[in-house]
């Protein structure tokens, strides 16, 4: 596979460090007494590191994507291994799935961290190597909570949250589709009746959702992005979740009403990458992950338009500028970005067609 060696060695650099990192951390943490009180590692005692628990479940995914991958560059896989296998044991997804399950937590992580914990239980799925699944059978509780609480609440949430921050609807209804579609398409690792009848439920609802909260959008207000803080484009990740669910010729006609000024490049700002005027700065930064999120909702929209679509070119080429000026800044010696960014990068690159040096 070829691809940027220098970039994914630091990726991989900061994720191991990160999944491994207590502090600084940021804890959202409903008490019911003080007895619940405790550190993030024995709240969280597989996901405690990388400053909040979203990013820890997401720095893990970056580390089994890379290993599966087979980059073909250096890393240190040993030490990879080593520290997935710290965390993703029964016992340390026990008290995980415990916590979510504990009174007065039913938002908690909805949807972004739900759905970046069923993006790496889908990852150690596909991985064919016994390591991937131990840790698959370890986290099969935890996931399968996680889809109930997608089955509970998504039928029960009349209007879609549209914010390109944690709570956007489309982002965490993306990545339950992606994650019920590769189980339910069989593997190494069994799956019983129940675990795949819940999964079709999933699919299903996550279709029903898509369509009743965007299959009649048209005219998105996408030139009021970015916002200030966002890490996701509230369009563009709409636009990558109906890519999933729509038919090819049906995405189409949707997309040209939906955004019908991209193929001449309209609205200039939506193609044009965000500034990032501090990287210090926790929210600030959050517009390094929209540039890359940009990116690969790009590239995913622009694969399910017809090739000879205007529209797919000028999404291609923005693509190309988003990665570009972004991935030199992943690794800016700063921890309010550093802690999640490579995730961004490698999923961003995932996606990438060949120009940009992917990871497959």
């Amino acid at each position: 596979m070829s691809t940027d060696g220098g970039y994914l060695a630091r990726f991989a650099r900061l994720a191991l460090e990160g999944v491994r990192r207590e502090y600084p951390n940021h804890i959202a943490h409903v008490m019911s007494g003080p007895a619940q009180a405790g550190t993030p590692r024995e709240l969280h005692p597989a996901f405690y590191g990388c400053y909040d628990w979203h990013s820890s479940v997401h720095g893990h995914w970056l580390l089994v994507r890379l290993l599966r991958a087979g980059t073909g560059v250096w890393l240190p896989e040993a030490e990879m291994r080593e520290a997935l296998a710290e965390n993703l044991t029964a016992e340390n997804v026990r008290v995980e799935d415990e916590y979510f399950r504990g009174p007065g937590r039913a938002p908690y992580e909805r949807p972004y961290g739900w759905a970046w914990l069923l993006k790496l239980h889908e990852e150690l799925y596909l991985w064919d190597d016994p390591d991937a699944a131990r840790w698959f059978d370890a986290l099969r509780p935890l996931a399968a909570t996680i889809v109930e609480k997608y089955l509970d609440f998504f039928p029960k949430q009349r209007y879609p949250i549209r914010v390109g921050t944690h709570f956007n609807s489309a982002f965490g209804l993306a990545f339950a589709w992606d994650y019920a579609v590769a189980l339910a398409r069989g593997g190494k690792k069994s799956l019983d009746a129940g675990v795949l009848e819940s999964l079709g439920r999933l699919k299903s609802l996550v279709a029903e959702r898509s369509l009743f909260y965007f299959g009649e959008d048209a005219d998105a207000p996408a030139a009021w992005e970015p916002g200030g803080d966002d890490f996701l484009s509230s369009s563009l990740v709409e636009a990558d979740l109906m890519r999933r669910v729509l038919g090819r010729e049906e995405f189409a006609r949707w997309f040209e009403s939906f955004l019908p000024g991209v193929g001449e490049g309209r609205p200039a700002n939506l193609f044009t990458p965000a500034d990032v005027t501090d990287r210090s700065d926790p929210k600030i930064v959050h517009l390094d992950g929209l540039n890359l999120s940009r990116a690969w909702c790009m590239w995913g929209t622009a694969s399910a338009l017809p090739d000879d679509s205007p529209a797919a070119g000028v999404l291609a080429r923005a693509a190309a500028l988003h990665a570009d000026a972004t991935l030199p800044h992943v690794t800016s010696g700063d921890y309010a970005g550093e802690h999640w960014l490579a995730t961004f990068a490698v999923y961003m690159l995932s996606g990438a067609p060949r120009r940009t040096p992917p990871v497959e």
